[in-house]
């Protein structure tokens, strides 16, 4: 007979619940160590089910029960909370996991495997020092402002032009607050640099994913939100539809609908990875500001909603377009080989690769499209001329009818090449303007009295 087993886990114990029979009893505390989860987890039947929620631990625990039972699944805390009865205490929570294992009602979650679980904690790593240099940095602002100290001339306050010029204004500081800013100057030196470290880490990586140099295709995203995505996303297959892998992220709006009323939009819903979801909305703004259909986009819909709505907009399409170039293996096909050859040159610079400066860099082996193999080769990328026509008495080309002029309005260069006048009259008072009037000519080539259709007339004397 197949047991539900439910386990509410904790730093250092866990509380243990059993369903079986269609009854619910608790079954005691467990320690959180691996000896004591082991010893635990030869005791169950190799049908037992288990429900664990998905907590800081949960993964590790459910990596030593998995072997020994028929399934743990990892529940979704929010799922849970919202089932729960009024009373929260361990056994209750332990008993709701058994109850809701058993019904089939329990929300589960995705295991990732041991590749997305580095990206995620390494991207998690990045946000937070992130977020710390950021603290650093607000802080020393927050005391230049309440010493009254002028505004920087610069923008970047913390670059070489901004130190030399805070340098300056030390002196000007009270005690307490000199030593308060150097201490966060050196914070912002010393995340700086594991940051270095890190970012690093991160553009090997994506040089060694496929799928993360697919991604960086796209306009605004770059190697640590393709790695971003890749750890968030996993196995793509998991997704039937975009408007899933939407949901997942949390840009999908809320709903409201009852009744007669018509449904009523709202935020979106944030759920899943906030720090995804961060790098996401970077990316859109950035995506924003390169020409591109994304592009327009944003400024059809900032006109009408406003630039921040429009933003998560062009996130969400981001997303969308990331889920058909995972699902098919192809490219944007709106991508900038330019922009993408530059992104990538920055990551193989930061991976240690050699500097070139002054030097033309080979096309790599990625940027190449699969359809040149059965195109001619040429020396030079721009078209080849025509044949000069050896029989026209002003050497031009053969198949030479018109001629660029310089433009004489500002745009004027978009409307193509323009029809050079002829100058000067006919040379033969029968010959008219038109072709379509003007007599056929007889010449030694023709003598039916027709010029040869490969032939241009030429009416210049």
């Amino acid at each position: 007979m197949v047991r539900s087993i439910g386990m509410d886990v904790h730093r250092d114990f866990c509380e243990v619940a059993i369903a079986e029979a269609g009854a619910v009893r608790a079954a005691g505390r467990i320690l959180t160590t691996p000896a004591a989860l082991e010893l635990f987890a030869r005791s169950l039947a190799p049908t037992d089910e288990v429900a664990i929620e998905a907590t800081a631990n949960a993964l590790a625990i459910a990596r030593i029960i998995e072997p020994h039972v028929a399934r743990v699944v990892l529940a979704n805390p929010k799922a849970v909370r919202e089932k729960s009865p009024r009373a929260k205490t361990d056994k209750v929570d332990a008993k709701t996991l058994a109850r809701l294992l058993a019904v089939g009602f329990l929300d589960e979650v995705w295991t990732p495997d041991e590749a997305a679980r580095a990206r995620r904690r390494l991207i998690s790593r990045r946000c937070a020092l992130v977020r710390q240099r950021t603290r650093e940095k607000n802080q020393v602002h927050a005391a230049l402002q309440r010493n009254l100290i002028e505004r920087p001339p610069m923008s970047d306050l913390f670059g070489v032009k901004g130190r030399a010029w805070l340098s300056v204004r030390l002196g000007r500081l009270p005690l307490d607050e000199r030593l308060s800013v150097e201490a966060c100057l050196r914070q912002i030196d010393f995340v700086a640099g594991e940051l270095a470290a890190l970012d690093k880490i991160i553009a090997a990586d994506a040089l060694s994913d496929v799928d993360a140099l697919r991604l960086m295709t796209l306009p605004g995203v770059s190697a640590v939100t393709a790695i971003a995505l890749r750890g968030a996303i996993g196995d793509i297959s998991r997704f039937r539809t975009p408007r899933h892998l939407v949901a997942y992220l949390g840009l999908d709006p809320r709903v409201r609908q009852s009744g007669n009323e018509p449904a009523k939009h709202g935020k979106i819903s944030k759920q899943g990875p906030g720090e995804v979801r961060g790098l996401l909305v970077e990316a859109a703004w950035h995506a924003a500001r390169t020409a591109g259909p994304l592009r327009a986009f944003h400024q059809r819909l900032a006109g009408r909603r406003g630039a921040n709505i429009a933003t998560v907009a062009v996130a969400r399409k981001l997303v969308i377009i990331a889920w058909h170039l995972l699902s098919r293996g192809e490219k944007y096909a709106f991508m900038r080989p330019a922009l993408y050859r530059q992104k990538i040159r920055r990551l193989g610079l930061m991976t240690g690769a050699t500097r070139q400066q002054g030097k033309r860099l080979a096309e790599p082996s990625y940027l190449r499209a699969s359809d040149r193999a059965g195109m001619p080769k040429t020396n030079s990328s721009r078209p080849t001329r025509p044949p000069i026509d050896a029989s026209s008495p002003t050497g031009r080309h053969h198949g030479h009818r018109e001629r660029r002029v310089r433009a004489r309005h500002r745009g004027a260069h978009l409307k193509g090449p323009r029809r050079a006048k002829p100058r000067g009259r006919l040379s033969s008072p029968r010959t008219c303007a038109s072709l379509r009037q003007s007599p056929a000519p007889t010449t030694p080539e023709s003598p039916t009295g027709q010029a040869p259709a490969s032939r241009r007339l030429d009416f210049h004397p």
